[in-house]
C-alpha cells in the first residue's frame, strides 16, 4: 500500500513556474514507476508525464515537453514536477500516482493522491 500526498500548488502568471512535489508513504518507493496527471474543469484527466522507478528514464506530454521536468529522490520517497513557462492551459488539478504500468496512461497506476491546484493567470 502506498499513500500520496501532493504539495506545492498555488497561483501563478503565465510564464513564471511552480515546482509541485509527492510525498510517498511506504518503504518500496523505489519500485514504482510514479507519474503526474492533471484535469481541468470539463476535461478528460490527462497525464503529464511519469518517470520509471530505479532507471529514471522519463516520458512527458506534447503539450508540456521542454517545459516540464519530473524527477525523483529515491531516498526522500519524493516525485517532483517542475513546471516552466506556465500557460494558462497548463490550471488544472495535478495528481500523483504510483504503480507498475508505464505511466503513459492510468492503466497500471495502482496509487492516487488527493491532487492539489494550479492556477495560472495571463
Amino acid at each position: 500500500q502506498v499513500q500520496l500526498v501532493e504539495s506545492g500548488g498555488g497561483l501563478a502568471q503565465a510564464g513564471g513556474s511552480l515546482r509541485l512535489s509527492c510525498l510517498a508513504s511506504g518503504r518500496t518507493f523505489v519500485d514504482y514507476n510514479m507519474a503526474w496527471f492533471r484535469q481541468a474543469p470539463g476535461k478528460e484527466r490527462e497525464v503529464v508525464g511519469s518517470i520509471r522507478n530505479r532507471g529514471g528514464s522519463t516520458f512527458y506530454a506534447d503539450s508540456v515537453k521542454g517545459r516540464f521536468t519530473i524527477s525523483r529522490d529515491n531516498a526522500k520517497n519524493t516525485v517532483y514536477l517542475q513546471m516552466n513557462s506556465l500557460k494558462p492551459e497548463d490550471t488544472a488539478v495535478y495528481y500523483c500516482a504510483a504503480g507498475w504500468g508505464p505511466g503513459t496512461s492510468s492503466n497500471g497506476m495502482n496509487y492516487w493522491g488527493k491532487g492539489t491546484q494550479v492556477t495560472v493567470s495571463s
